[in-house]
């Protein structure tokens, strides 16, 4: 070996050390470069990773079920809540049908209680309107008499209450003619012409006594068909077991009804028999009027008739 040839190669030296060191550098940087490459896609990823995940729990059977199933239930039970509660018909003939055979039977009697009332009403008004205004006119007949012939003329027609007045008084003047007593006569007139008198009112009052019954005891025929109804509710709340509204309010309603017809029955019926109460009073002061003028005419009648003497007659002998 040549002395340049050696002193060339410790030149050569360096370079290969430091390519060698270059490669070595490379391959330590090769790692570290591909994890930087794997770290920088996964960041993004893991950003929309969230995003998948509430989108699949939107498209969940499982999970939009309950909202579905929620959105289904609610219209069932406010359906089943107004099917309910229009169960019942709650007009006055459905509560009728509906109610319990003991609150039909309370109806049905408070009603022919109120029909019977209206039909007095209607009756009697017009009986009792007639009378007066007949015995308005044969007052003003028994004023113009002088005697009691001249009424018994004037009052004729059979069945009316101057007739019968005017015929009794003659009747007891032809039955006391032997008497010698004229307040005898007038006491026993007057005594059979008030016997009259309380007839006509008798016969007058009839049929109202069935007004003063129906308006003292419909309140209570009514309350006690309420009663039984309320209780026959409350059997059935222990029975269902629920206090809804929906389900009680029929059956009180039902039983409300009863006392609203017992009501409705006796408060015509007690005005009515008080109107009818002062009604016939008025007549039996009239009919009183007219028999006052007939034991006038009787009065009348007993002081034009000459005086009986009390002495016999003397019979003059020889």
């Amino acid at each position: 070996m040549t002395r340049n040839q050696f002193s060339a190669s410790p030149t050569k030296r360096p370079r290969a050390w430091s390519a060698v060191a270059a490669l070595l550098l490379s391959l330590m940087l090769a790692p570290v470069a591909a994890f930087a490459d794997a770290q920088a896609p996964a960041a993004p990823a893991a950003t929309a990773a969230p995003a998948p995940a509430v989108a699949p729990a939107a498209n969940d059977p499982a999970q939009a079920a309950p909202a579905e199933t929620l959105g289904e239930d609610v219209p069932e039970v406010l359906e089943a809540d107004n099917t309910l509660g229009m169960a019942h018909d709650l007009s006055p003939w459905g509560m009728y049908q509906n109610a319990d055979i003991i609150v039909k039977i309370v109806m049905i009697g408070l009603a022919i209680a109120s029909i019977i009332t209206w039909t007095i009403w209607i009756a009697k008004g017009f009986e009792l309107m007639g009378a007066k205004r007949r015995l308005r006119g044969e007052i003003a007949h028994l004023k113009k008499a002088a005697t009691l012939k001249e009424a018994s003329a004037t009052a004729a027609k059979e069945g009316t209450l101057a007739n019968l007045l005017v015929h009794d008084a003659l009747e007891e003047m032809r039955l006391s003619a032997s008497s010698r007593e004229k307040e005898g006569i007038k006491e026993r007139v007057s005594f059979r012409l008030e016997r009259l008198v309380a007839a006509c009112g008798r016969n007058m009052s009839s049929g109202t006594g069935v007004l003063a019954t129906i308006g003292s005891t419909a309140p209570f025929v009514g309350l006690f068909g309420t009663v039984w109804g309320i209780m026959n509710s409350f059997i059935g709340i222990a029975k269902t077991q629920t206090t809804n509204l929906a389900v009680v309010a029929p059956g009180i309603a039902e039983a409300l009804l009863a006392t609203a017809l017992g009501l409705v029955a006796a408060i015509p019926a007690v005005v009515i028999y008080n109107v009818f109460a002062r009604s016939i009073a008025g007549y039996k002061a009239q009919v009183s009027d007219a028999s006052a003028q007939v034991l006038l005419l009787v009065s009348r009648d007993l002081d034009h008739q000459p005086e009986r003497s009390s002495q016999p007659h003397m019979v003059k002998v020889g």
